[in-house]
């Protein structure tokens, strides 16, 4: 459904009622590209009868949150060169619970995750919490024992109230600076945006993958304000709101007072 409401071309042999888990349709397969937005957090996915399954290479997934169950199972199908890109809850960055951050510390350490992209909140229309997207790579030949983090969770515009998109422009920054990365060329840290760490600096934050820990937060601009100025103009805007909240609240007595009700 999701690929035809975006008028890509798709063919199911037949649809699977036991699920991707239980009854893996495409046993043999090995892909060079796969793209997916699996459930978030999925629970009673089928664990306790997947126990020995030969997907979990990197740590059996937790009974009540198949996140790395997912993962795995797109890994398990990746072929020897191949790369993979999937949409998860930003829990999955850095989660210990049930072991899952030993799972995510041996992705790392076998060299598989090479970039993740931290996505702004209300960006899907099912769930209004932020996500992240993994890309993850086999047979790394650039970049080994590098990781791209990107955080554009500030990025987009809000198209309704509710619902944000990102601009055009926003997709290809994000585009560019990982294809520059892996190129090897024109790229460079930008604080608050963008950070290439190793697996050392990895480690050092206990394998945690948010890319605010990496990427920092970016300089403000001067806007030529002197700062005793702006606390100044900040403390008399407060002030004002003290006085403006001390009457509000007389009136909420002196109203309440009147139908019998005194505080």
């Amino acid at each position: 459904m999701n690929l035809a409401i975006r008028n890509v071309n798709s063919q199911f042999v037949s649809w699977n009622t036991e699920g991707s888990f239980l009854k893996d349709a495409h046993p043999d397969l090995k892909a060079d590209f796969v793209l997916a937005n699996p459930p978030f957090n999925q629970s009673e996915w089928g664990q306790e009868i997947l126990q020995e399954d030969g997907r979990w290479k990197y740590g059996v997934p937790p009974k009540n949150n198949a996140n790395f169950a997912w993962m795995q199972h797109m890994l398990y199908h990746l072929a020897p060169n191949g790369v993979m890109a999937t949409v998860l809850a930003n829990g999955s960055l850095s989660s210990n619970t049930s072991g899952e951050g030993d799972i995510r510390q041996a992705l790392v350490k076998a060299g598989l995750v090479d970039c993740i992209v931290a996505l702004p909140k209300q960006l899907f229309y099912n769930t209004g919490i932020p996500a992240t997207i993994w890309i993850l790579r086999r047979g790394k030949q650039v970049r080994q024992n590098q990781t791209l983090f990107i955080d554009a969770s500030e990025m987009g515009f809000m198209k309704d109230r509710v619902h944000r998109e990102f601009a055009a422009e926003d997709i290809d920054k994000i585009e560019q600076v990982y294809h520059n990365w892996r190129k090897g060329e024109g790229y460079e840290d930008v604080k608050g945006f963008c950070k290439s760490s190793s697996l050392d600096e990895i480690e050092k934050h206990s394998y945690v993958l948010t890319p605010g820990r990496y990427v920092g937060i970016p300089d403000e601009v001067d806007d030529g304000i002197p700062f005793e100025d702006k606390m100044a103009d900040l403390t008399a805007t407060l002030a004002g709101q003290i006085e403006k909240e001390k009457m509000l609240d007389a009136q909420i007595k002196e109203q309440l007072a009147k139908i019998g009700f005194v505080l």
